[in-house]
């Protein structure tokens, strides 16, 4: 298999990657072969999935909009993935200038290609870590270079805490950076569920079943058990709810059936 010029040495181009495959479902270029078979054998039991990022990715812009009218201009988003057309940082400096943006995640590939989006941004840089390490994020030079922690920030964590098993203790990493927060920070979040799918719960563990095959569990959980993440947060209007009903531009009965799949919410630090 020839490695692009944009893979970095030393990574193992003939695993799939969940940030690959998330790119492929956006219709990215940065994705192997071995990502696009994947991608394909998960959309045989959920064709829908592009739909579902693209509903995340539209949250996602709503979210940082409504922060940045919020006053909160500082963002942390972990598991950032790659960066695609409209990613955080394009999205908060379109609302403010002054917008900062440190994003994370632990994928070579994802760091390697946001280090050259973001060459020649001095107000937006990326970290090589770990949600499941909050410290890790948190002493990290970038963060205290970009991001000043007594005064709010928005924490993204999209479509990326299903890809934490209960094991690695997810509420405790997240109370970790919440309490790292200046009060009025934001909690923005997406989460996949059976809930919303417009298929049987049979058919859609068809896609769970090729996420545990690549080693990247995906992790279904109820809405009660997303609610939890946001303790410590007081719910931000309309609640935690599909993605296309998060204070919505356009008409939602327009919105594809497959684009209500699993919660988003909002939530502020107290």
């Amino acid at each position: 298999m020839e490695r692009p010029a944009w893979a970095p040495p030393g990574i193992d181009i003939s695993v799939p990657s969940v940030s690959r495959i998330y790119d492929y479902y956006l219709g990215g270029s940065h994705n192997f072969e071995v990502d696009r078979e994947a991608a394909r054998k998960a959309m045989e039991f959920m064709p829908g999935l592009p739909k579902v990022m693209q509903a995340n990715r539209a949250f996602m812009r709503r979210a940082v909009r409504y922060a940045v009218a919020e006053g909160v201009t500082q963002f942390l988003d972990i598991g950032s993935g790659i960066p695609t057309f409209g990613n955080v940082h394009e999205v908060a400096r379109a609302a403010d200038p002054e917008s900062r943006v440190l994003y994370v995640d632990h994928d070579p590939v994802a760091v390697a290609h946001s280090r050259a989006v973001l060459a020649d941004e001095d107000r937006a840089a990326v970290v090589n870590a770990d949600l499941r390490k909050p410290h890790d994020i948190l002493a990290a030079p970038e963060t205290g270079d970009l991001l000043d922690l007594d005064r709010p920030v928005a924490l993204l964590l999209v479509a990326v805490l299903h890809f934490v098993a209960d094991a690695d203790e997810p509420e405790r990493a997240l109370a970790e950076l919440r309490d790292a927060l200046a009060p009025g920070s934001l909690l923005i979040l997406t989460h996949a569920s059976y809930e919303g799918i417009p298929l049987s719960q049979e058919r859609a563990s068809g896609t769970v079943g090729v996420y545990n095959e690549i080693r990247n569990p995906l992790i279904m959980r109820t809405r009660d058990e997303v609610t939890r993440f946001f303790d410590g947060f007081e719910m931000v209007e309309p609640g935690l709810v599909s993605m296309p009903e998060w204070r919505p531009e356009n008409p939602v009965d327009q919105e594809d059936p497959y684009a209500f799949s699993g919660f988003a919410g909002v939530g502020r630090k107290r």
